[in-house]
């Protein structure tokens, strides 16, 4: 029994090895496109229904956090019927990897709103540039497990996070135009690379 169970850990380190030096490809360039499409229609949305958001935080972080919400489901419905298509055996385990190395920097986005929300509410201007560079971070930490060119989108967002937070302020404070155009730009370029450089959303 208990070489069995020694053999099942065995498989499963294997399983895990393999799908660390294997490339994920469960995200898809068509659903990283719808995505950046909802980042425009948010922004419209803010525009006409949120015109004063450093007066109506609970409103622009409807609009934002329903948005992300929404963008999330999405990807992870794809990651999930992709990744046991293209994956195969595999499927679980690169799931689970891919969710350890997106994880933390979700998690932390998660905190750092709820944080200044609730404590820091006149450093709420800062959350457009935040996002994008947690983003960022998390784009770096699944760098090795995607297309390398993917990186570009990290830097990417790595950039417009810093100069919404050198630029957006002051009457520009929570512009839509500080989520719509980097978030917009950002998805549409790792669509673009997944495209060229990970295959179709018609995977055999």
């Amino acid at each position: 029994m208990r070489d069995l169970s020694k053999a099942l850990v065995d498989i499963a380190a294997m399983r895990t090895q393999m799908a660390r030096s294997s490339e994920f490809r469960g995200f898809g360039p068509t659903t990283l496109a719808a995505t950046a499409a909802l980042a425009v229609i948010a922004a419209v949305v803010q525009a006409q229904y949120v015109p004063e958001p450093a007066a109506d935080v609970v409103g622009y972080l409807a609009v934002w956090v329903a948005t992300a919400a929404l963008s999330a489901v999405l990807i992870a419905i794809e990651v999930v019927t992709r990744s046991r298509r293209v994956h195969s055996g595999l499927a679980d385990e690169m799931i689970r990897l891919a969710v350890e190395q997106l994880l933390p920097a979700l998690a932390a986005g998660t905190l750092l709103t709820c944080v200044l929300v609730r404590y820091a509410p006149q450093s709420l201007w800062m959350l457009p540039g935040l996002w994008q560079i947690l983003l960022s971070l998390g784009m770096f930490a699944c760098s090795r497990s995607v297309p390398r060119p993917m990186i570009a989108a990290g830097f990417w967002y790595m950039g417009s996070g810093l100069a919404c937070i050198a630029f957006a302020n002051g009457d520009y404070a929570l512009s839509p135009l500080a989520m719509g155009i980097p978030f917009g730009v950002g998805q549409l370029l790792a669509a673009a690379v997944l495209r060229h450089h990970g295959g179709s959303d018609v995977e055999g």
